[in-house]
């Protein structure tokens, strides 16, 4: 086995794995992330999404060679402190009830605030829609989505009064 290099959460790492690996595994088994969860390995759930170069991405399905050189985000990276408007907007709307959905969910929401940073409900819809949760807190959900929006506009309304 070569050494395969990724970037995950703004940390290069050099991993020897074989090439198909799914990179769900080469995060939780061989770096320890163990956020990213195992729904059902067929990238039909939403589980195990992470950001790859900013794009959600269904991360038991991805081989670990089709991220080499790439940039990885995990749920562990999106903030370092829970402060990121997708996380503050799920626990103020009490999202969560088992819980183990959310971090896929989360790492859609911000990628999809990343791109369209006023989304409306067919737009979460469309983001989310391919994220089972089994808890059935969809209307929470979407509530949370559309108040990390506007939290995230606050945000950078703020920065950018602050040049």
């Amino acid at each position: 086995m070569d050494a395969i290099v990724i970037t995950v959460n703004g940390h290069e790492h050099s991993v020897e794995v074989s090439a198909d690996t799914p990179l769900l595994w080469v995060l939780r088994d061989t770096l320890g992330l163990t956020g990213t969860k195992f729904g059902c390995g067929m990238a039909l759930c939403g589980a195990c999404t992470v950001h790859v170069d900013g794009e959600a991405t269904r991360s038991c399905t991805t081989r670990i060679s089709a991220v080499a050189g790439r940039s990885i985000t995990t749920i562990e990276g999106l903030s370092s402190d829970g402060s990121h408007p997708a996380q503050v907007a799920w626990i103020e709307e009490q999202v969560a009830q088992c819980g183990y959905c959310q971090a896929g969910m989360l790492m859609t929401t911000a990628a999809l605030l990343a791109k369209n940073p006023a989304p409306s409900d067919s737009d979460i819809d469309d983001a989310l829609g391919g994220h089972i949760c089994r808890c059935g807190t969809y209307q929470r959900i979407r509530r949370a989505v559309h108040q990390a929006a506007e939290k995230h506009m606050a945000a950078k309304q703020a920065e950018g009064g602050a040049r």
